[in-house]
């Protein structure tokens, strides 16, 4: 029975660990789950691991709170102790965290072939450091997990058809997680499940980006576009607890009342019943497609370029004007939500049938 070592080190990829457990389980790999600690949050309790039937991780790192090259390297450190340990057949990283890129290293270093999920990915914007991250995993991987056609042509015109490694577009593991837990986040959802009920329309926001918070003019003009959304709108913005910090230090009012960060059934059930979404997160812009919401992408670039080809999302980057003038385009749009540029929901058990093989 082949071993499978899998990393994840932040909320999203527990949940989309989740979903490759099942697969594995399913097909019967073996496998051995290692949480960095990257992300460090309380909320991530018991009743989360049961709620949303995720394995508890055999080893927890608990790595966080450092600077990029500290975090990484201590990370490379650890991870190859428990390598050297487990003796897997092969690692599995998810993304783009440093969490993905040191547990590639140290498979690499070790000559335990790598599957990079969500592999291809590009922004082609060098100062993201989850950039850095898929670039150098995607080259030091076996398998290459694309989520899209667009990802495995972005690996074709870097020269990886010459490489001895396999990609595979096998659809979104996202897309096979947000359809399982559809069918019971209303039962677990805390905060949302009267939002249905609103009188007025509702818009999903967030925002916790970098060059967005750190950025005082582009911080400005995003929070008077919401301030004036708010008129026609009803706006539910759970609130990063870094931008909050900004926001009060920088005396920058919201003439509404934000919420605070809520659980993923929580999320599920808002992008179910909200009329559109405005983001800076890469995973949101893409679930706001598979509940069948157009979004607003308050950023320069994305890496789902595929949803601006097809007209569901827009760039707009941090422009009042631009969003406000969307997001009227918006309240009136009726988008059929046809295709399928993410898979049939099914990728999970692409990847497990392919590590079968080892």
């Amino acid at each position: 029975m082949p071993r499978i070592l899998t990393i994840v080190g932040a909320r999203p990829q527990f949940v989309k660990a989740a979903a490759l457990s099942r697969a594995l389980k399913k097909y019967e790999l073996e496998e051995i789950m290692v949480h960095t600690g990257q992300h460090f949050d309380e909320n991530m309790a018991d009743i989360f691991f049961r709620q949303m039937e995720i394995p508890e991780p055999k080893y927890n790192l608990g790595i966080h709170s450092l600077s990029h090259g500290a975090m990484t390297g201590r990370m490379l450190e650890e991870l190859e102790k428990v390598m050297q340990t487990e003796k897997p057949d092969a690692v599995v990283v998810f993304g783009d965290t440093n969490s993905t890129l040191a547990g590639a290293l140290a498979a690499a270093k070790l000559h335990i072939p790598v599957a990079h999920v969500e592999a291809g990915l590009r922004s082609f914007n060098m100062k993201m450091p989850e950039e850095i991250n898929r670039i150098v995993t995607d080259r030091i991987s076996s398998w290459l997990f694309c989520p899209t056609d667009t990802a495995v042509r972005n690996l074709l015109s870097e020269g990886y058809g010459n490489f001895h490694v396999r990609v595979e577009n096998i659809g979104d593991v996202m897309y096979d997680v947000a359809l399982f837990y559809s069918r019971i986040s209303e039962k677990f959802a805390t905060q949302f499940n009267g939002l249905k009920n609103r009188e007025r329309l509702t818009v999903l926001a967030t925002f916790h980006r970098q060059e967005n918070t750190d950025n005082l003019k582009c911080l400005q003009n995003i929070v008077d576009a919401l301030n004036v959304l708010n008129n026609e709108f009803s706006i539910v913005l759970p609130l990063h607890p870094r931008t909050k910090k900004i926001l009060e230090r920088e005396n920058i009012s919201l003439n509404f009342d934000p919420v605070d960060p809520v659980g993923y059934f929580d999320m599920i059930e808002l992008l179910k019943n909200c009329t559109f979404v405005i983001t800076d997160s890469g995973g949101l812009q893409k679930e706001a497609f598979f509940f069948k919401k157009q979004c607003l992408i308050i950023r320069d670039e994305t890496e789902w370029t595929e949803l601006v080809d097809l007209g569901y999302n827009y760039l707009v980057g941090a422009d009042k004007e631009k969003i406000l003038e969307k997001a009227d385009a918006m309240r009136y749009s009726r988008m059929k939500f046809q295709e399928k540029p993410y898979g049939e929901g099914n990728a999970a058990e692409k990847i497990a049938l392919i590590l079968k093989e080892i």
